[in-house]
């Protein structure tokens, strides 16, 4: 470590200020560690426990530079935000982590996929497509899975293209085609880097997604076999090498019916397939991307519990002040850990919390998972 990192002396800054900062803060206390965040909503989940909150938009040029540069470290916890205001601030001496040459890659799905091309990361065949792609060319590449190069998040920006009448709505921006993958299983391993280059990586985790392309179970361990933990070990690690980056990075991967293993793709910041680690593995993916922009040393990643991860997503049919239906009989069972985010409103298809259920058997966490679901609604009063 650089310096004194305990108390008012350092500063350390998040650019965005929802769930994914909250959590990063609930750790931080526990380190005296202080953190100052910027986010345009005064009501977003940061807001109540940064040591200070300022209001600010992070993709403005004029917002991110005054806010930063005041800042020891910045981090992010989302990827759209100002890249030109960043490299000014690396420049004057801020340490910015994820660099932002980094986040200038991942941000853009098509420069990602080059960047696999160019550095021999397994990933499935694509073409980038103009904003006014001939409809010809996108005949020519059905089936496939369509994605904007910016902006996409949550499940937003993507489409399946399975025939001619799904071209109707294909998205008229900046965009990618890619191959659609007969996969049996979608994975994903959070690995960190620090700046001293050492890396942690999590057992991987399978997920399984909903109808709006949002988490609804994740389990850890995956029901892999060793070899393929294996790879999705290496490929994680290899990722982040080679792009360098400081902080803590999630490689969403796909398992092929023939047992190959590709990149997705990546987010370089904590992410809903780490929100398990918090109950689940000796050191959470907050406090470990914490440690890794600080250049601390980094935790271990020791599972010691198994464990189900659900999404509280806001239902279908609501919206307005949210309300949780089913809380009372949930927190009856053993092992299970409710993070509600502090959005006091709700709507379909938003994340407003998630249930981590721990237990000694995958069997066991299932069981009470199953349970949970069929129990808890996020409504509307």
């Amino acid at each position: 470590m650089d310096k004194q990192l305990f108390g008012t002396s350092h500063r350390l800054g998040i650019l965005g200020g929802g769930q994914l900062g909250r959590m990063l803060i609930q750790e931080a206390i526990s380190y005296d560690i202080h953190v100052h965040i910027m986010e345009n909503d005064e009501n977003a989940p940061s807001s109540g426990i940064a040591t200070t909150f300022t209001k600010g938009d992070i993709t403005n040029y004029e917002d991110v530079l005054a806010f930063g540069k005041d800042m020891d470290v910045i981090t992010v916890e989302i990827e759209n935000v100002n890249i030109e205001a960043l490299y000014d601030l690396e420049k004057s001496g801020v340490k910015v982590y994820p660099q932002p040459r980094v986040l200038e890659i991942i941000k853009d799905k098509g420069a990602q996929k080059e960047f696999y091309q160019k550095n021999a990361i397994p990933t499935s065949a694509f073409q980038l497509l103009e904003a006014d792609e001939n409809q010809e060319v996108l005949r020519s590449k059905i089936p496939f899975v369509h994605k904007m190069r910016t902006g996409g998040y949550d499940g937003k920006g993507v489409q399946i293209i399975r025939s001619e009448n799904d071209l109707i709505n294909c998205f008229t921006a900046p965009s990618i085609a890619e191959d659609l993958v007969p996969f049996e299983k979608e994975l994903s391993v959070i690995v960190a880097r620090n700046e001293r280059g050492e890396t942690a990586v999590y057992p991987t985790v399978e997920c399984e997604f909903n109808d709006a392309n949002l988490v609804a179970y994740l389990f850890s361990p995956a029901d892999i076999d060793q070899k393929i933990e294996e790879k999705a070990t290496e490929i994680a690690i290899d990722v982040i090498n080679k792009l360098e980056m400081v902080g803590i990075l999630a490689v969403e991967l796909f398992l092929t019916k023939d047992g190959s293993i590709l990149v997705n793709e990546v987010a370089p910041r904590t992410h809903n397939s780490g929100h398990h680690t918090i109950e689940c593995n000796v050191t959470s993916q907050f406090e470990q991307h914490m440690r890794a922009v600080l250049n601390m040393p980094l935790g271990s990643t020791e599972l010691i519990r198994f464990g189900v991860m659900l999404n509280l997503i806001g239902s279908e049919g609501y919206s307005g002040d949210v309300v949780y239906e089913g809380m009372d009989t949930i927190l009856m069972s053993p092992g299970v850990h409710p993070h509600i985010y502090g959005k006091a409103t709700t709507k379909p298809n938003r994340k407003m919390g998630h249930i981590t259920v721990s237990a000694a058997s995958m069997q066991e966490a299932k069981r009470i998972a199953e349970k949970i679901k069929n129990s808890v609604r996020v409504i509307a009063s």
